[in-house]
């Protein structure tokens, strides 16, 4: 089904201050009554939408019709549909999406991770590998504490890197990841590093990568960014002296070129640059903070004056020469808020605004854990040695409340959570009272929240309106196309007798063309085919356009033209018009011929003006069925209603 916001368009929408409390009926459409509040909604927002601000009497005329277009639909049983009903459900589900987010907290969220973009910290690191098992990898955690126990008594914390830690990196580091930007890492890495005092050693914490450890060494500002080029002149990570001998002449003599002899830095790293993408990028390589290089190439770009070529820098990849272009500050919170939320929404902080809320709605409804819960699962899982099917059948069977909520109206049982359990999850017997109670846990938190969606309704007027806004829009795009838009374009017979009964309406400035060209890929088949045409005994073009394409092969084109002004096709401007330029708007096709076709003064048949005559025959039944409505559906307006809304407006 198309997007059917059409109430933007047809209606658009908004909202007054209400001038009472309560919110009185405004007027009654087929028995339905039509509220103030809904009114002065939808009002408030076709204002904003105007350039031209419309008398409140014609809006109330127009928003009348828009509620019989829509009583209309509900008569027709549009709906009912189940096609409706899913769209609606949809839309439900988009619409309720900022009422289940804490903003404040996405806030909060996007203003700590700016602030951390204003520093650097300084950091060394250890990691080793996480359990499979939440037991085993509480045991990593203990191995861990012991290695910090080390590094607290004195032990050296490199050392100790070179020997435990499973980081690729260790190698070439020894643990030392110098200046690191906010963003580098996973957000559970980035929470630790950013809040570790300087100097301090974390505890140990863990991430899907492993179990880690931190010391923050320093804390500085951030250099912001710089943006620089580089040429590299490789070598292998087991290079000899010789090797690198070799490397670092040709390096020189590169640096020679750019420095001495003026040579243009892009093309030199285009052509000897062994960077893989330099063929591509020129080696340039944008715009990169602290962290982003390897430190050698990091501390020589940072020191560069702009402009500034540096002398060779060697690292485990080679030989570099470097060309910074560039550098700035941190942009603003402003400039870079759209690219934090992205960070935000696609790492574990996404669940934090919805956490929060959710925290909330279970305050509001009054969620309540049955104190006899722990005893019940311990009796439960006393004989049970995993998460097999005995004990979901078990739980299946209970008639236990676990949690209620909203004063007793909502329960959640223990049978409602025996099908998300996992039979074949390898649960141990001590973690499985955990296992069910987080499961549970879930259970409430979804069934919470649907009850809050269903509530929410009653409750905000703000979702309510905009709810209905949707569901009547669509109701209206349906209606509005099986009366008018689609009734129109398919009634073949109103159109022509629309458009004969007013021909006047239709004129044209300019001549038109219409008509059939071939066109050939070479001049040998376009002679060939007309030559064919020529002995035919039909001219029936439509006969003629097939014979042909079936005899050649493809090897021509048929492409039919209608109604084409002076100026508005290239290739007809050639045939019919001027003559001047020959250009085939297709070069499958370079050769063509003018086959069948006139030039026309005025329209000859309502096809030859179909756009216009539908908009026009369309306009006629729009207000054929208004006329209509108004005769089958009562509307009573409460005019002293009205009268208040006139006097505050």
């Amino acid at each position: 089904m198309k997007v059917k916001f059409f109430l933007c368009a047809a209606i658009a929408c908004g909202a007054l201050l209400a001038f009472a409390a309560k919110d009185p009926v405004l007027m009654n459409v087929n028995g339905k009554n039509v509220t103030l509040s809904e009114f002065e909604y939808l009002y408030k927002k076709n204002s904003s939408q105007q350039v031209e601000k419309e008398s409140l009497d014609k809006y109330v005329e127009r928003f009348v019709n828009y509620k019989l277009k829509v009583a209309d639909a509900e008569a027709a049983g549009i709906d009912t549909t189940s096609a409706f009903k899913n769209e609606l459900e949809g839309y439900r589900y988009d619409l309720v999406k900022p009422f289940l987010t804490d903003t404040t907290v996405t806030e909060r969220l996007a203003r700590e991770a700016y602030d951390r973009m204003l520093k650097n910290v300084d950091v060394t690191h250890i990691m080793i590998a996480r359990g499979a098992t939440e037991a085993q990898t509480e045991e990593q955690m203990v191995r861990m504490d012991s290695i910090r126990k080390r590094i607290l008594a004195g032990e050296n914390m490199n050392e100790l890197a070179d020997k435990f830690s499973i980081d690729p990196s260790v190698k070439q580091n020894h643990g030392d990841y110098g200046y690191i930007t906010a963003g580098m890492f996973p957000y559970e890495f980035d929470e630790v590093v950013f809040t570790t005092p300087k100097g301090q050693l974390s505890k140990p914490f863990t991430t899907d990568y492993g179990v880690h450890m931190i010391r923050a060494n320093d804390v500085k500002p951030d250099d912001g960014q710089v943006e620089a080029a580089h040429i590299l002149i490789s070598f292998p990570r087991d290079a000899t002296p010789d090797d690198k001998a070799v490397a670092k002449a040709r390096i020189d003599s590169i640096r020679d070129l750019v420095v001495n002899e003026g040579q243009d830095f892009a093309t030199l790293a285009r052509n000897f640059s062994q960077d893989p993408s330099a063929k591509r990028n020129s080696g340039n390589l944008g715009w990169f903070g602290r962290g982003r290089m390897v430190k050698p190439f990091e501390q020589a770009a940072f020191s560069m004056a702009v402009g500034e070529v540096s002398q060779p820098i060697e690292t485990q990849f080679g030989y570099h020469i470097i060309k910074k272009t560039g550098q700035r500050p941190v942009e603003s919170y402003e400039k870079l808020r759209p690219q934090i939320m992205q960070a935000i929404q696609s790492d574990a902080r996404a669940e934090a605004p919805v956490r929060e809320r959710i925290n909330q709605i279970s305050k509001q409804y009054n969620v309540s854990r049955n104190p006899q819960l722990d005893g019940y699962l311990a009796n439960v899982c006393k004989n049970s040695i995993s998460c097999d099917s005995a004990l979901v059948a078990t739980l299946a069977a209970s008639k236990f409340n676990a949690y209620t909520f909203d004063r007793g109206q909502g329960a959640v049982k223990l049978a409602d959570v025996a099908p998300l359990l996992n039979p074949k999850a390898r649960i141990t017997k001590e973690a499985l009272p955990d296992y069910l109670n987080n499961r549970i846990k879930t259970l409430v938190d979804n069934e919470v929240t649907k009850y809050y969606v269903n509530d929410l309704i009653n409750k905000n007027a703000d979702y309510k309106n905009l709810l209905n806004e949707y569901r009547d829009g669509s109701l209206l795009y349906e209606i509005s196309n099986q009366r008018v838009w689609d009734a129109a374009s398919k009634d073949t017979t109103g159109l022509k007798n629309y458009f004969e009964a007013n021909r006047s309406k239709y004129i044209w400035d300019k001549p038109r063309f219409k008509g059939l060209v071939m066109m050939a890929k070479n001049e040998e088949v376009l002679n060939e085919a007309k030559q064919m045409y020529m002995n035919m005994h039909t001219r029936d073009m439509d006969f003629v356009a097939d014979s042909l394409v079936r005899h050649f092969n493809n090897d021509i084109h048929f492409e039919r033209f209608n109604n084409f002004a002076p100026g508005q096709n290239r290739m007809v401007d050639y045939l019919v018009f001027d003559g001047k330029i020959k250009e085939s708007l297709d070069p499958r096709w370079p050769e063509f011929l003018l086959l069948d076709g006139r030039i026309i003064n005025s329209p000859e048949t309502f096809s030859d003006v179909k756009g216009m005559v539908t908009s026009d025959y369309q306009e006629v039944l729009e207000k054929k069925w208004i006329e209509e409505l108004h005769r089958k559906y009562p509307v009573v307006i409460n005019q002293s209603v009205l009268k208040k809304v006139k006097e505050i407006q």
